[in-house]
C-alpha cells in the first residue's frame, strides 16, 4: 500500500512554496527577508512531506473498519518518527514564524500587501499543522497499533 499525502495538502504546500519563491524574487529588503524564511522553511517542508503528512492519506480508510489492512503498518515508521520529533517540528515553526514576522514588518513598510497576505497565510498554516495535522497523524499511528496488534 502506497501512503501518500492527501492531494489537498500537497496542493497547499505547492502553493505556499510558489508564493514564497515569488517573494524571494522581490528586490531589496523584502526579497532578503523572504529568502531568510525560505532558508528555515525548506528543510522543514521536506520533513513534513517525508513523514508528517503522508499518514493523513489513510485517514479516510480508517473511518471504515473493513478497509484497515496489515499493509498500513508501514505508516507506523512515519508516525513514530513524527511523535519523537514533534517538539522539534514545533520549535522549527517558532523559527519560521519569527522569520515571517520579520518579513511582514518589512513588507508592510514597503507596502507589499501580497507578501504580507502570503506570510500571514503561512503562519496560519503552521498553526493548523501544530493544532490539527501533527496530532492527527500521531493518532493515526496509535490507532493502527491498537487495530493491527499481533
Amino acid at each position: 500500500m502506497e501512503i501518500e499525502i492527501p492531494q489537498s495538502l500537497k496542493v497547499e504546500h505547492e502553493e505556499l512554496h510558489n508564493q514564497l519563491v515569488k517573494a524571494t524574487e522581490e528586490g531589496g529588503k523584502v526579497g532578503e527577508a523572504a529568502r531568510a524564511v525560505a532558508k528555515v522553511l525548506h528543510p522543514h517542508f521536506e520533513k513534513e512531506e517525508e513523514y508528517a503528512l503522508p499518514p493523513l492519506g489513510i485517514l479516510s480508510f480508517l473511518s471504515q473498519p473493513d478497509k484497515i489492512v496489515q499493509e498500513m503498518k508501514s505508516v507506523l515508521i512515519m508516525t513514530d518518527r513524527l511523535k519523537a520529533d514533534q517538539s522539534h517540528m514545533v520549535e522549527e515553526h517558532k523559527q519560521i514564524v519569527a522569520a515571517l514576522d520579520n518579513l511582514i514588518d518589512i513588507a508592510n513598510k514597503e507596502n507589499k500587501t501580497q507578501v504580507v497576505q502570503f506570510a500571514e497565510k503561512l503562519k496560519l498554516h503552521a498553526q493548523t499543522e501544530e493544532q490539527v495535522l501533527y496530532p492527527t497523524a500521531i493518532l493515526i499511528g496509535e490507532y493502527l497499533k491498537l487495530k493491527l496488534h499481533d
